[in-house]
């Protein structure tokens, strides 16, 4: 009974703006605000063995078990946009986005997974696709690794092995040198929680090793460590040249206390630095949220170990970490509530769930996306969330770098990315958030990773069973046009 009245408190407080008394804000964004799109190389490019590519661990994943998803899919085609680009380049000029985020595939450029070996073929792709884009004036934002890793790497342990850092920074400089000129946003990594999490915790991603609460924190730190190292290359070695920046994009749902009591406040607030502050902290701060460096710490202790799950970074990474975000980026679709719990008994296995020590949930009345069936629709939950970052990160310089809909109703696509994108311009006006840009997922349908082809999220739909992988506008693509040409969101704006 209790537990039922919390939950009625939370989404009688935080929904009403679902049931039309919420007015969509008016007001323009600023001239020099940046609306894009977002893809990924293994999501839409396809030629996964052409012109020297050689195999990622999802090429290997999806290829050795092809039960891996639903649809028995892989992106060995994809969306064509190899050979597609320019196409693809004209329906970003036409809506008049600003810029368009994309990732390089390392073993597109290094074959080998390391420096000693450039492919120039692939590297022609990428310098065609990047003029291209310049000629378009349209501003290129270059994810470096988007979770394809090279499978030499992987073999050698991935991400569980320290030598990580190394074999990124050099193929960061790699890419330094040879796109740098002409690319003024970089992000080292894409959600590395998923990389690690999914990765090496709870095995939905390759490659797919089930290690809660143990390996996937060796993951993260060993990634974070590469990130640094990489920014430090283009900070000593190029930025004075380049004139670019660079960051790493986290993710995270908005986490919403249960009720105002503080217990649930401070829940909230543990699950935000478990989930976002887990690779945020380090990268602003130089270390873990101390709340979680504590926790692990201590039920590390109580499982009898004679060192704690979360690994420690020196004094001397701890100085390489801090401030190693140029502006703070971040992914986010969904949202949940938080409440306080008993602490979790000692039990074994160890997770992360186990360690925040937090309840989660999603209020059954919140609107579905029509696909999975965690991705519920709560717009109201990005001022909120965006006022947290501004608070707890020093009101830095924010990307929104990926928010979009997977659903079969694009009616539904249009409200959500017109609502989410009105309360971020609320956050802008009423809480001085500094959000420079937008970023949609996606352009188009794309390789949805373990889900295959099964969701769509494309502003342009692509019919997979048509071998020319076609493009077709969805109403949501005109809608989202309109915005980047009038840089608001109703038929009347106000300056």
């Amino acid at each position: 009974m209790f537990l039922y009245g919390i939950v009625l408190f939370a989404v009688a407080v935080v929904s009403s703006p679902l049931k039309n008394d919420y007015v969509i804000n008016n007001k323009r964004f600023p001239e020099n605000f940046m609306f894009g799109v977002a893809t990924s190389a293994y999501q839409i490019e396809g030629a996964w063995n052409v012109d020297g590519r050689t195999p990622s661990i999802w090429d290997n994943m999806t290829h050795m078990n092809p039960d891996f998803t639903p649809d028995k899919s892989n992106g060995d085609v994809a969306c064509l946009s190899y050979y597609k680009y320019k196409e693809d380049i004209k329906l970003l000029k036409a809506m008049g986005v600003k810029h368009y985020r994309f990732s390089l595939s390392w073993s597109r450029i290094l074959p080998t997974g390391y420096a000693d070996k450039i492919n120039e073929l692939g590297v022609a792709y990428y310098k065609n696709l990047i003029a291209e884009l310049k000629i378009n004036d349209i501003e290129p934002l270059v994810t470096i690794s988007h979770w394809d890793l090279p499978l030499t790497l992987e073999a050698l342990g991935g991400f569980l092995n320290e030598d990580i850092q190394w074999w990124f920074q050099d193929y960061a400089r790699v890419v330094f040198s040879l796109f740098g000129d002409d690319v003024k946003y970089w992000i080292t990594f894409n959600e590395p929680r998923q990389t690690c999490m999914g990765g090496y915790g709870y095995g939905y991603y390759p490659p797919a090793i089930h290690s809660e609460g143990l390996l996937e924190y060796v993951c993260a730190h060993n990634l974070l460590r590469a990130h640094a190292r990489a920014w430090h290359v283009y900070n000593n070695e190029f930025r004075s040249t380049q004139g670019g920046k660079i960051s790493i994009v986290v993710d995270t749902s908005a986490y919403i206390p249960a009720s105002d009591n503080e217990e649930d406040k401070v829940a909230a607030d543990t699950k935000y630095y478990f989930e976002l502050g887990w690779f945020a902290n380090p990268v602003h701060y130089g270390d873990y949220p101390e709340i979680m460096r504590t926790r692990v710490d201590q039920r590390s202790r109580a499982e009898g170990r004679s060192q704690s799950r979360l690994p420690v970074f020196t004094d001397e990474e701890k100085n390489l970490l801090k401030g190693t975000a140029d502006f703070f980026a971040f992914n986010t679709y969904s949202a949940n509530i938080v409440q306080h719990m008993d602490d979790p008994p000692i039990s074994y296995p160890p997770s992360k769930y186990q360690d925040q020590g937090v309840r989660d949930f999603q209020p059954s009345e919140w609107q579905n996306s029509t696909q999975p069936s965690w991705f519920k629709i709560v717009p109201w939950c990005m001022r909120g969330l965006l006022k947290w970052i501004k608070d707890h990160y020093e009101d830095p310089d924010i990307l929104i770098s990926e928010n979009g809909l997977c659903t079969d109703d694009d009616e539904k696509r249009i409200y959500y990315i017109k609502n989410y994108m009105s309360y971020m311009r609320d956050a802008m006006e009423l809480d001085d958030v500094k959000v420079f840009g937008y970023t949609v997922w996606s352009i188009m349908d794309n390789f949805e990773w373990q889900l295959g082809y099964t969701q769509k999220y494309g502003l342009y739909e692509i019919d997979f069973n048509d071998e020319n992988r076609t493009r077709k506008a969805r109403p949501s693509a005109e809608f989202y046009t309109n915005v980047c040409k009038t840089r608001c969101l109703t038929d009347e704006c106000v300056d």
